[in-house]
């Protein structure tokens, strides 16, 4: 049975504060003029493709308004698909489309949509309506992952994810992101998904939250959120291990999907990764960025030592 922390708990557990995250290690690890290769997420599909690290497939992309009639064409191949903006951020202008007929466009929510509509989402993602900054966009045309059996009944419609919180290459913290009728099939924690804790040693929950309350029961399907254990752990940590190396990035959110077809697949990468996290694990990073900070390195690890590691120690 999942129970809820006092604060007072939670900061003997030494739960880290936004301000002490922005200050002693994002700003310290994170050098700034790498940030464009996570917060862009076209590079980073790129970059990803260039070390060998397995990311959905990118179907096209539109980059002017000229081209948005264009990708229909390949659309059509497909009976199903993502479109993203390239420099979005909390899940905003994600539209995922499950199915095509006759009828148009089905969304992941079940809502259906027309012809029209795609244009609309595409030009506004062109203007800039979902980017960072408010600044023009290119929109990106993904395959539809097939998430792993494994998941059913524990994710309303959309696609769960696994965020890992990465620190000088190790692990350090995991969490299940699942989507809800309430975030809109979106794995969002801010528009209303489940977070899942995830022990870093294991793979099993250790606790679950909803708009930073505990629950114990997917509020959509049920499911009793205590009994998930995600299979072959090691190769996700080894996969979030490796972005490392990939970004550059001493502190970063690695954002993992299991395709049914495909196996683990980096989604996206993030310099800046939210704390909420902790809640879902019922305690703080703190420790375990301490711990990695003060480890004597001789030699700089390679992944599979430093997952070694965590699976020693955490």
């Amino acid at each position: 049975m999942f129970g809820l922390a006092s604060r007072k708990k939670l900061r003997s557990r030494g739960v880290m504060g936004m301000n002490q995250r922005n200050v002693a290690f994002i700003a310290q690890y994170n050098d700034r003029k790498l940030y464009p290769n996570v917060d862009n997420k076209l590079k980073t599909k790129r970059l990803a493709q260039r070390h060998g690290i397995a990311v959905p497939e990118l179907l096209g992309e539109v980059e002017i308004q000229h081209g948005v009639e264009e990708i229909f064409a390949t659309l059509s191949e497909h009976q199903g698909f993502c479109i993203k903006p390239a420099k979005g951020s909390g899940g905003k202008g994600i539209l995922v489309v499950t199915k095509i007929d006759d009828d148009g466009f089905h969304k992941a929510s079940g809502e259906l949509v027309d012809h029209d509509y795609i244009v609309r989402h595409i030009s506004n993602i062109l203007a800039g309506l979902f980017s960072l900054g408010g600044s023009p966009d290119v929109a990106m045309l993904e395959a539809l992952i097939r998430f792993d059996p494994v998941f059913d009944g524990l994710s309303h419609q959309g696609v769960p994810d696994i965020r890992l919180i990465v620190f000088q290459g190790y692990p350090v913290m995991a969490m299940l992101r699942l989507a809800t009728l309430a975030s809109d099939g979106k794995a969002n924690l801010h528009q209303g998904a489940v977070g899942v804790g995830i022990d870093i040693k294991t793979g099993a929950a250790v606790a679950a939250v909803q708009h930073n309350q505990i629950v114990t029961h997917h509020p959509d399907t049920g499911r009793d959120l205590s009994e998930i254990k995600v299979a072959d752990w090691r190769a996700l940590l080894e996969l979030s291990a490796s972005c490392y190396e990939m970004s550059g990035l001493g502190y970063l959110g690695v954002d993992i999907v299991l395709d049914k077809n495909r196996g683990p697949l980096v989604l996206e990468l993030n310099a800046r990764p939210g704390l909420a996290i902790q809640i879902a694990n019922q305690m703080g990073l703190l420790s375990r960025l301490r711990e990695i900070e003060n480890l004597d390195r001789v030699r700089p690890p390679n992944c599979n030592e430093r997952v070694d590691y965590v699976l020693r120690h955490f």
